[in-house]
């Protein structure tokens, strides 16, 4: 594994494995992920909270399919923030999305392992374009797999989360006619998936940046006075963990702009 680019805040939040425990129900509030029991995987976890990406990452791989889920958050963090090389980006999210789709294939009940399959394709997507991706049949995985993590999971807000995204995503590349008949996209379902992550968890700064975005995508100018709140509400959000640091710099990132 090629070294990759260190979380540039480090020491600004230092987990173990006893803090992880102890805050895990705070700190897993967007992904329901279960709290281990096995000490090697809440020290992965801690890896993981303090910004520790990379180890992380190879903690959990090491780990075998218990780390997994861990492995693949780290790597897809690290991905979507922090990796500069948009080639390596992208073969990081398919090394998510491949490891992920056998995770789920073996343990079908595991809800992070179709959320994180999703997401990985879903950022993907985003990379090579959306309408690219839709074309190549990538739009169906993830609806169908975000769909399959929230009927396992109903409070995973994270799920909630990228499934609204979906459906403004999808809106906003192909309109509401053709995401609707081809790819069950509505603009409906989309602002209600959002408004139901705030409430699983109402604390998730990319969960109102991704609202924000909806609402720019799904209502233009009459959506912007929301949009502007919700990013102002993330940017001034106070981090609980290095993830949730780079998700409040993007939001203060998208006030700039």
């Amino acid at each position: 594994m090629a070294k990759w680019s260190a979380f540039p805040h480090a020491g600004d939040y230092t987990f173990d494995a006893a803090g992880v425990r102890r805050q895990w129900a705070r700190l897993h509030a967007g992904d329901a992920e279960p709290c281990p029991t096995d000490a090697a995987l809440l020290e992965a976890w801690a890896l993981f909270h303090s910004g520790e990406f990379q180890k992380a990452a190879e903690a959990g791989l090491k780990a075998g399919d218990a780390g997994l889920t861990v492995a693949n958050k780290a790597t897809c963090v690290y991905a979507t923030y922090l990796e500069n090389k948009e080639k390596v980006r992208l073969d990081l999210f398919m090394e998510v999305a491949s490891r992920a789709q056998e995770q789920a294939t073996r343990d079908p009940k595991n809800a992070n392992a179709w959320y994180l399959q999703a997401y990985a394709l879903g950022r993907y997507s985003q990379g090579i374009s959306v309408a690219k991706a839709l074309a190549q049949g990538l739009g169906n995985r993830v609806k169908e797999s975000l769909e399959k993590a929230i009927q396992l999971q109903p409070r995973h807000a994270d799920a909630h989360v990228a499934l609204g995204a979906f459906h403004a995503e999808v809106i906003d590349k192909v309109g509401s006619l053709i995401g609707g008949m081809t790819y069950g996209a509505k603009k409906d379902v989309g602002l209600r998936l959002f408004k139901e992550a705030l409430k699983l968890n109402p604390g998730s700064p990319i969960a109102m940046i991704e609202y924000a975005n909806g609402l720019v995508m799904l209502e233009g100018d009459k959506g912007m006075k929301e949009a502007t709140r919700l990013y102002e509400q993330a940017a001034a959000w106070k981090p609980a963990d290095a993830t949730e640091r780079l998700d409040v710099e993007l939001a203060r990132t998208q006030l700039t702009d």
